[in-house]
C-alpha cells in the first residue's frame, strides 16, 4: 500500500509544470529581515518537487544569510531572469519590478490603500501578475498562509512590556532584541505580573498568537462576565469575537452572515470592555462600514480605563475600529503616546494619554521563527497549487493580469485610474 501511495505520487509529480522561483530581496525602507521560504525549507523544496529551481537574490538585511542559502545548496544569484516566479514578504518599489513577472508578497492594495496606488499601477503597466498572500484562501474563505501568529505573539508581548514601562512594574525585553519566542517564554517565567485586566479581540490567527504569548506568560483567560465584574489578585485576560462586541441596532441579535453582508447595521457594545481592561489588543479585522469600538469622546470619559493599546491591526484612523491608531509606530520605536482631549500624539506616558502600540509588521521582530512558520505554510498549501495546471486558490488571490485587473479585483479599477 505504502509504495503504491508514493507511485501514485510520484505519476501526480510528473504531470505538474516546472517553475523557477526567485526569493527576491526586501528593499521597501525600512527593510524587512523576513523570507517567505527559509534555507532548509528550499532544500526540502528541491528534494520534493524536482520540477522546482530556486534562486535567491543575495541580501544583507534578511535573517537568514546567504551563506546559509549556500550551504543548503541553494543558489544566490543577482540574476533572476530565469525565474518565472518572483517571491518576497513586503511590498516592491515599482521601479524594482522586473517586466512580465510573476510576484507573490503582501500587496496592501485590496483596501485601496493609497501609499500602494503607484505600486499597484506600476504592475499594471509592465503587464505582471501580482498574486497576494493575503488572499490565498481556501474553498471555506479562510486563509491559508501568513505571519498573523507572529503578529499576535509580539503584539501582546509589546502590549505587556509597555505597561510595565508606563508604570515601572517589572520588565521585558524588545522582542526583536531576543533569539527567539522559547527566549521569551523563558523571561516571562520569572517575571511577576501584577493584577492587570487585558481584552484581546477576534478568532484568527492574529487572536490565537496573542491568546498563546499570554498563556505562555502564565496569565490566565476567564469568561467574559467575570472579567467585567469580578476582582483579581494576578493577571487575567478574556477573548471575544465579533458576536461578544456585536449586535443588530434593531433587533438586538447577532447573525453572523447579516453582520458581515450589513456591518452599518450594527452598533458595539463595547463599553463593558473598556470600563474594566487596562490593556487592548486588537487583533480581529474591521470593515470601514462598520462601527468603531468606542468613539474619540468616550476615551475621554473618566470611566474609559484602557491605558494601553495595542492595534495589531494598524488600520490608520479615520478608517480605523481604534480612533488613537493615527500612524504606524516602528519597531525600535514602537510606542507612542496618544492624547485623547485633542486627538493628537503627545508625550509618551504623559498625565492622562494612552500609550499605543501600531507597529506594523511585528513578525519581523521574531523574524527566524516567523520566517519558518511561513515557510510551512508556503510548502504544504502554495507550492502544490503553483504547480497545478490550474488553480482556483491561486487566480482567486491573482489581482492583476497581463496588464488588467483580474474579474474580482475590478473595484480597484478608480484607485489606479
Amino acid at each position: 500500500m505504502l509504495r503504491l501511495k508514493k507511485d501514485i505520487f510520484a505519476a501526480k509529480i510528473k504531470r505538474m509544470k516546472s517553475i523557477h522561483i526567485g526569493i527576491i530581496r526586501e528593499e521597501k525602507s525600512p527593510a524587512d529581515s523576513r523570507v517567505p521560504i527559509t534555507p532548509k525549507q528550499a532544500k526540502e523544496i528541491l528534494e520534493k518537487f524536482p520540477q522546482i529551481s530556486i534562486t535567491v537574490e543575495p541580501s544583507e538585511a534578511r535573517c537568514y544569510k546567504d551563506a546559509e542559502y549556500l550551504a543548503a545548496g541553494i543558489t544566490v544569484s543577482a540574476d533572476l531572469s530565469a525565474c518565472n516566479i518572483l517571491m518576497g514578504v513586503k511590498e516592491v518599489p515599482k521601479e524594482k519590478f522586473i517586466a512580465g513577472k510573476t510576484y507573490y508578497f503582501f500587496s496592501h492594495t485590496i483596501k485601496k490603500q493609497p501609499y500602494n496606488k503607484e505600486m499597484l499601477q506600476a504592475v499594471l503597466k509592465q503587464k505582471m501578475d501580482l498574486v497576494d498572500y493575503e488572499c490565498l484562501r481556501n474553498a471555506n474563505g479562510q486563509r491559508i498562509i501568513g505571519f498573523g501568529r507572529f503578529a499576535g505573539i509580539v503584539g501582546a508581548h509589546n502590549a505587556l512590556r509597555a505597561y510595565g514601562l508606563r508604570h515601572k512594574s517589572f520588565e521585558l525585553p524588545a522582542a526583536h532584541n531576543s533569539k527567539d519566542f522559547d527566549e521569551l517564554k523563558e523571561i516571562y517565567g520569572k517575571t511577576d505580573f501584577p493584577a492587570i485586566k487585558i481584552v484581546n479581540t477576534g478568532i484568527g490567527k492574529v487572536a490565537k498568537g496573542a491568546t498563546e504569548m499570554l498563556k505562555s506568560a502564565g496569565i490566565r483567560e476567564v469568561n467574559h462576565t467575570d472579567f467585567i465584574n469580578k476582582n483579581y489578585e494576578e493577571a487575567v485576560f478574556t477573548q471575544l469575537h465579533y458576536r461578544d462586541m456585536y449586535c443588530h441596532c434593531e433587533t438586538g441579535k447577532f447573525e453572523t452572515s447579516d453582520f458581515y453582508g450589513n456591518p452599518s447595521t450594527y452598533r458595539c457594545d463595547f463599553k463593558a470592555f473598556y470600563q474594566a481592561a487596562e490593556i487592548f489588543i486588537n487583533g480581529i479585522y474591521w470593515d470601514p462600514a462598520g462601527p468603531k469600538y468606542f468613539s474619540l469622546e468616550e476615551m475621554q470619559r473618566e470611566d474609559f480605563k484602557i491605558e494601553i493599546i495595542a492595534d495589531v491591526t494598524c488600520d490608520i484612523a479615520p478608517d480605523s475600529s481604534v480612533p488613537s491608531t493615527i500612524r504606524p509606530t516602528k519597531i525600535g520605536n514602537d510606542l507612542m503616546g496618544f492624547d485623547p482631549t485633542t486627538g493628537l500624539e503627545t508625550e509618551l506616558f504623559s498625565p492622562g494619554s494612552i500609550t499605543l502600540m501600531s507597529v506594523d509588521n511585528l513578525p519581523n521582530e521574531l523574524p527566524r521563527d516567523a520566517s519558518a512558520s511561513f515557510g510551512v505554510s508556503i510548502i504544504d498549501a502554495v507550492i502544490p497549487e503553483m504547480l497545478a495546471e490550474k488553480s482556483e486558490i491561486i487566480a482567486n488571490a491573482t489581482i492583476a493580469s497581463k496588464g488588467s485587473l483580474t474579474e474580482k479585483y475590478q473595484y480597484l479599477s478608480d484607485f489606479v485610474a
